[in-house]
């Protein structure tokens, strides 16, 4: 899986979770709709960490709880 495959997954999953949609998500992670939306749907390749960070906080998780997930196990990092 690739690391913004990842991501995805992970954000979407959270957002199950908290039963959250993308745009209150983004509204509190202060990200526009469209910025978020282009990370869970795969077309960002290469999201910031301010960016994750951003979410991380709209979450009211830390940095080290978004990623700490299996998810990021086995994370292909062919360049």
């Amino acid at each position: 899986m690739t690391i913004s495959k990842a991501i995805s997954t992970r954000i979407i999953n959270i957002c199950k979770e908290k039963d959250i949609s993308i745009n209150k998500l983004a509204n509190s992670s202060f990200l526009t709709q469209s910025t978020l939306q282009s990370i869970v749907v795969g077309d960002s390749n290469n999201p910031k960490l301010l960016t994750i960070s951003r979410v991380c906080y709209g979450l009211e998780i830390t940095l080290e709880e978004f990623f700490s997930d299996d998810v990021f196990k086995d994370i292909d990092l062919n360049i």
